[in-house]
């Protein structure tokens, strides 16, 4: 229950849309132990790829802060050290060819050559966590790129990528930015807005990454009430879904992978809740904060706070 606009949407995010902190921060000390575990994995097997711990890197949005509930998975990308690898880029692949002195990684290539399988190297982790005595009843299994830990002691997973570094980036860039703080409560909240069951379902990725783009385009900072932003956000869903949206870290160029007829409903359902968001604002200015709340209510569903 509510009274006021702002007090909906403070009771939404905390309630709904937000990770609890206690869970948040178990999840944080339980990757940070895997983390701990996986640094030793050299010291077990020597035949295990050497690894290069100064790359590694908490991704996903988790470690972005942009995740919502539940918490389903925890992203991890686990460096490992080239050894003098060299790679090829290709328009379907990236080929790593493995130095012939590399002799954790040549164990690891496709049979009779020295092209990397990442494959082996996934189930090379697979086989290493198995071997953790506290993840002794886990499921641990290879999901395409990634080993999936599913632990019965918590609601997540986690999601192991093993990365490369085969060549020193001399340029020193991020591949991607961290949004402030009341950027990422826009981004909650319209996470929450695209689960819904009301039309199709974008990747939490393609969303993010188009409302970053809205954001390093504006020339002023986002307000602290996610109300007044909403309007102008969900607007740049409309104009901007129909077209590419390019990858930030360079590496999957165009990321809006969603075919024409759900773009189409993307689109259109961004039109309608646009209009019913500057509905809601100007009730909310005529200080007709029921009929403001319910509006809002229009648009993200029965679990935002009715008026009280």
């Amino acid at each position: 229950m509510a009274t006021t606009v702002i007090q909906a949407f403070n009771e939404f995010l905390k309630d709904i849309v937000n990770l609890d902190s206690d869970i948040s921060k178990t999840a944080r000390s339980s990757r940070d132990w895997l983390l701990g575990q996986i640094s030793n994995f050299n010291d077990k097997d020597n035949t295990f790829p050497q690894l290069y711990s100064d790359i590694n890197i908490h991704f996903g949005s988790f470690a972005r802060k942009t995740k919502i509930r539940e918490l389903d998975d925890i992203d991890l990308m686990v460096g490992l050290t080239g050894q003098g690898s060299t790679y090829a880029e290709y328009t379907d692949k990236i080929e790593i060819t493995v130095a012939d002195d590399a002799k954790e990684l040549l164990n690891l290539c496709h049979d009779n050559t020295n092209k990397l399988n990442s494959k082996k190297v996934i189930n090379k982790f697979v086989s290493a966590c198995s071997n953790i005595p506290q993840y002794s009843n886990a499921d641990i299994k290879r999901n395409q790129e990634a080993a999936t830990l599913q632990l019965s002691s918590y609601t997540w997973n986690f999601d192991i990528v093993p990365c490369f570094m085969t060549t020193a980036n001399s340029y020193g860039v991020s591949y991607y930015l961290i949004p402030d703080g009341n950027v990422l409560q826009v981004i909650r909240v319209m996470k929450y807005w695209n689960r819904r069951p009301t039309m199709p379902t974008m990747s939490s990725y393609l969303l993010e990454t188009m409302i970053l783009n809205y954001y390093e385009a504006k020339t002023t900072t986002a307000s602290q009430y996610v109300d007044i932003e909403l309007p102008d956000v969900i607007a740049y869903i409309h104009n901007n879904i129909m077209y590419d949206v390019s990858d930030p870290k360079n590496i999957q160029g165009n990321i809006n992978q969603l075919t024409y007829d759900e773009k189409t409903k993307i689109k259109n359902k961004a039109n309608s809740d646009y209009y019913k968001a500057v509905d809601a604002r100007q009730l909310e200015q005529d200080k007709d904060m029921k009929g403001s709340i319910n509006k809002w209510r229009e648009i993200f569903g029965d679990f935002f706070p009715k008026y009280e």
